[in-house]
């Protein structure tokens, strides 16, 4: 799968679709093999579904952009939002049923509800592995001894366990995967890192500097807070070394050792193309402008996700 993820996370239901049409094709054409996609709530009022109708469009730009199914990694989520009334089974055959695939690739566990153990939990998950609905699996901001738990229960019972840990990882938001007991845990089991939120809701793009509207206008909860006290600091480096800000951010995360891939958004095929150049970026830093990248949002107090 490629280094950089396309995710969808509030996206395409927010521009034209002639432009949601365009980064689809774009990202297929740069290379982009790996999506990722999820249910969520409808917020805008007007969709025709209560939730999902993300996936249904993600299922209809797939399609319209020419993906090949078999050379693209999809990836989708399990929120155990309704369970146990909702089974894990029914839970992504209706996401499946919405995107319009036979099965996912990827399919991460987020945060388990009250009264699903950990082993029970990886059982259940390894029932979708075995029908083919899901062809691997990973986890998406669980806690590290959960996360060695869940390795410790798939070995106990002969089954896959997680490959991928989707966590938040920024100048501003380094706590969850550098904690020691975290990369214990994802060495424990061969766990690739899927870096999110590496932007920090798009304040380290800059463009809140610049005064452009976005998610995070208004917003006062702390990752937003962290992102905008560190985006002038970013910003001074991205104007002397001109780079773009958002590439900066970005390779900051590309550099984390144990990072299988970096997953962002984009709502435009220049934005797209933007967050794209990081991987140039990472590669030509030289020793002391990595030093001094580094010490962006180290002082910020970190957000919650």
């Amino acid at each position: 799968m490629s280094v950089l993820s396309l995710g969808s996370w509030r996206t395409f239901e927010r521009i034209d679709p002639g432009t949601a049409l365009d980064v689809m094709v774009a990202a297929r054409e740069a290379g982009v093999s790996f999506l990722d996609d999820a249910r969520y709530d409808d917020e805008s009022g007007t969709a025709p579904l209560p939730t999902g109708w993300s996936e249904v469009l993600f299922g209809r730009l797939f399609r319209e952009a020419g993906w090949v199914r078999s050379e693209v990694t999809v990836a989708n989520k399990l929120w155990w939002e309704f369970w146990p009334q909702q089974s894990a089974t029914e839970e992504l055959d209706g996401s499946l049923e919405r995107m319009g695939l036979s099965h996912v690739d990827l399919i991460y566990s987020m945060q388990l509800p009250d009264g699903l153990s950990v082993p029970a939990a990886v059982e259940l998950i390894a029932e979708l592995l075995a029908t083919g609905r899901a062809r691997a699996w990973g986890i998406g901001n669980w806690q590290p001894e959960h996360v060695a738990e869940a390795v410790e229960a798939a070995e106990a019972a002969g089954v896959p366990g997680p490959c991928a840990a989707q966590l938040p990882y920024s100048l501003v938001r380094r706590d969850w995967v550098d904690d020691p007991a975290m990369g214990d845990a994802l060495a424990l089991g061969g766990i690739g890192l899927v870096a999110s939120s590496s932007l920090a809701g798009g304040t380290l793009s800059g463009k809140y500097l610049r005064g452009e509207a976005g998610r995070a206008t208004g917003r006062t909860d702390p990752a937003t807070q962290a992102g905008l006290l560190a985006a002038s600091d970013l910003g001074a480096l991205a104007l002397e070394w001109d780079i773009p800000a958002a590439q900066l951010a970005l390779a900051f995360a590309l550099d984390h050792p144990r990072l299988s891939s970096l997953l962002f958004g984009a709502t435009s095929p220049a934005q797209l193309e933007v967050n794209l150049g990081a991987l140039e970026v990472h590669t030509r830093l030289e020793p002391g402008q990595w030093t001094r990248l580094r010490r962006v949002g180290a002082g910020v107090p970190e957000g919650d996700t």
